[in-house]
């Protein structure tokens, strides 16, 4: 690949390789009717539709506007053509007066959220998350994993009108709980709120109503991946799911990262999956690849975990495989995320009720204050990044929520 005329920082987390998808307001725009889509390259942001007006009008209109969701819907050949024309302008000097014009500065540039979302699913398939809260919640339960969930990507229909990009004030929730010890509920602010640490994925081309997506074919669907804090009310929870799931626990926000990095970018991140066991029934085989992303999380500026995505019980293919097998239809901006992401280690839990084990052993900051559940104020960060070609490192962005006290 040849070099980048757009200056790029070392270290910085948008190289050549990634060219990540955004949405953004121009500097100097009070509102957002001038949003528009941007890649980042470096410490600038490319006008998409304003470089390649000249060369296809048609798909140049796509980046004219505050969503990706026109461009997602376009498929995997346009795609692809799009994000190698970027790069032939961004690595052809001959080009640099013709782009120069559309570099808006990274820094200070207000972004919003890449994408409408059209439907939102939420996975559980962390064995090594699924087993830590069996044990926390089941402690006398010998089978920690419940009995379907080698079967099949355990999940739950979340709400899309919630999902909010990093950086979005997050409000305590309030809702019924019912602590140890108190026969009735009541209702107020949620005592135990909570992280989870996910990868999402980006759906593009729709399907049919009434087909299912192969494993096989996941790439002809999703377009790329976001990092997600899927926020979560413990006490809320703990009383409601009973016997249909998660409901108001997780509905009141889930954070999103502004930047969606396509699958192309990723390509060297893919690895074997896991041994699955049981064999999965014909309609989730072939698992297809996991991806190698590394997360980390950081507790008001303190890293307190760093997550490996690769070792994920259930792949990407397998989920969107699942979430159709009924014949549900998918469309264009539809989000499914991967559950909590935990590793083996202590240190590579996704969720602090992991990592305080349900208040066990609470965190310690370096103030000396400690934290099992969020306090307002906090801020959590979720990053992170993965090996791209020419072993150039890929930033995934980062996804960013402060606590604030309940309305």
């Amino acid at each position: 690949m040849a070099d980048c005329w757009v200056p790029i920082p070392d270290g910085s987390p948008f190289p050549l390789e990634c060219l990540p998808y955004g949405v953004f307001v121009p500097p100097g725009t009070i509102g957002v009717d001038q949003a528009r889509v941007g890649v980042a390259i470096g410490e600038s942001i490319v006008d998409v539709a304003a470089v390649l007006r000249q060369d296809d009008p048609a798909v140049a209109v796509s980046f004219d506007r505050p969503a990706l969701n026109r461009f997602l819907a376009m498929g995997p050949t346009v795609w692809a053509a799009v994000r190698e024309r970027l790069t032939d302008l961004l690595t052809d000097s001959r080009q640099r007066h013709r782009v120069a014009s559309s570099l808006v500065p990274l820094a200070g540039t207000r972004m919003l959220l890449p994408f409408t979302v059209a439907d939102y699913v939420d996975f559980f398939s962390s064995e090594q998350h699924a087993v830590n809260m069996g044990k926390i919640l089941r402690p006398d339960d010998d089978r920690p994993l419940q009995p379907n969930w080698k079967h099949l990507p355990v999940g739950y229909h979340g709400r899309s009108g919630t999902v909010v990009v990093s950086g979005t004030p997050v409000a305590r929730p309030s809702g019924q709980r019912r602590p140890p010890g108190q026969e009735q509920p009541s209702y107020g602010p949620s005592a135990r709120l909570d992280i989870e640490a996910e990868v999402g994925f980006v759906v593009g081309l729709p399907s049919t109503l009434g087909s299912q997506v192969r494993p096989a074919d996941w790439r002809d669907h999703v377009f790329g991946v976001v990092l997600v804090n899927d926020w979560s009310a413990r006490d809320i929870q703990a009383w409601e799911y009973q016997p249909l799931g998660p409901f108001l626990a997780k509905s009141f926000a889930t954070s999103i990262s502004p930047w969606v990095v396509p699958l192309a970018a990723l390509e060297p991140s893919f690895v074997p999956a896991p041994r699955q066991d049981p064999e999965p029934l014909p309609h989730l085989r072939p698992a297809g690849p996991a991806l190698d992303l590394r997360l980390e999380i950081a507790l008001n500026g303190h890293p307190v975990s760093r997550p490996p995505f690769a070792g994920m019980y259930w792949t990407p293919a397998q989920q969107l495989a699942h979430l159709t097998s009924n014949g549900a239809t998918l469309r264009a901006g539809d989000l499914f995320a991967s559950g909590t992401v935990s590793g083996p280690a202590p240190d590579q839990r996704g969720s602090l009720m992991e990592l305080s084990w349900n208040g066990q052993t609470p965190i310690t900051l370096p103030d000396g204050d400690t934290r099992s559940f969020l306090a307002d104020g906090d801020t959590v960060t979720i990053s992170g990044w993965a090996t791209g070609r020419n072993d150039t490192r890929i930033g995934l962005g980062a996804v960013t929520g402060t606590i604030h006290p309940a309305h």
